[in-house]
């Protein structure tokens, strides 16, 4: 007998319709990735709404049809990809609001739950995956006209995703687990060969534990890296400076959260934003200014999150 299909509440922890201004705040707050919220704004926003390029192209290119149709037939799919800390799962979180603003559409997130995960019924992951691609699928149908245009889109997250898509390769991997990767991989498919209003984005540190199939469906890989020093600047810049920080004191802590001769790598951006900062504020915090002496010190003694180590090898 073939088990119920999840409940919505059980798939998803909840959902998030764009335009919202919370999540445009936060979406601005990720300073320092600005190249990088605007590439995946443009690919999510081809994604979901090709009807946009069409209309490009027949502005700036009309004999471009070749050309189009390999952008427009691109699987819906985009992995985040990088260290702990590098602000691929916030992004992932907030880029619906551009989007929804750039293609002057709604646009509804679906955030698949953590909790959901590993109560180890056979079957169970298959069930899980190929629930949260329906309720994809069917939001996402009732979103196009029968001209074919859409008045909004639908993103399907998936947060440390290489928890249900890891490599089919790995000797050591359940034949149920591989069920669910392949679950995964006829969700994607399914989206695509609809023509649907709908992206995947699957966020992992470990992008080489991807299954290569769902690797090589993904219309485009966005590596994030440790931030540069002129990032980390972007991001300290305006905080310090209203603490009344000089412009030497700044550029001091710049260098102290990148690579050292006692380390070979630097802060990144959760530890810029989460733990440097609000300690400096609480060091002071309730009887004295920050001083910036005393936040270069402390800076010197925050350890900056050491980068995820990816084993390599079958089941290793």
């Amino acid at each position: 007998m073939e088990s119920a299909k999840p409940s919505f509440s059980e798939l998803f922890e909840h959902t998030i319709n764009f335009p919202d201004p919370n999540m445009r705040e936060r979406l601005g707050l990720l300073v320092g990735l600005d190249d990088t919220k605007e590439t995946l704004k443009k690919i999510i926003g081809l994604l979901i709404n090709p009807d946009g390029v069409a209309e490009w192209a027949k502005k700036h290119h009309p004999d471009a049809k070749q050309i189009l149709n390999f952008v427009t037939r691109r699987p819906p799919l985009i992995i985040l990809a990088g260290d702990v800390g590098s602000g691929k799962s916030e992004l992932a979180y907030t880029i619906g609001d551009a989007v929804a603003r750039q293609q002057n559409i709604e646009v509804t997130l679906f955030p698949l739950s953590l909790a959901t995960r590993g109560q180890g019924r056979v079957g169970q992951m298959t069930q899980l995956i190929s629930g949260a691609f329906e309720y994809t699928l069917e939001h996402a149908k009732k979103l196009k006209n029968e001209e074919g245009k859409s008045r909004g889109a639908v993103i399907l997250l998936v947060d440390e995703a290489d928890a249900l898509a890891q490599s089919r390769e790995n000797e050591q991997m359940h034949h149920e687990d591989k069920a669910g990767v392949n679950a995964f991989i006829r969700g994607i498919d399914s989206l695509g060969n609809g023509k649907l209003p709908a992206a995947v984005i699957m966020c992992t540190n470990r992008p080489n534990s991807l299954d290569p199939a769902i690797r090589r469906r993904a219309a485009e890989i966005v590596y994030f890296k440790r931030p540069s020093a002129e990032s980390r600047k972007s991001v300290l810049h305006q905080p310090l400076s209203e603490l009344g920080f000089a412009e030497d004191d700044i550029i001091k802590i710049v260098e102290l959260t990148g690579s050292t001769g006692e380390r070979s790598y630097g802060f990144t951006f959760s530890d810029l934003v989460q733990r440097l900062l609000p300690s400096m504020v609480l060091d002071a915090y309730p009887n004295s200014a920050v001083d910036p002496k005393r936040a270069i010190q402390l800076t010197e003694n925050i350890l900056p999150t050491e980068p995820f180590k990816e084993r390599m090898g079958n089941g290793e």
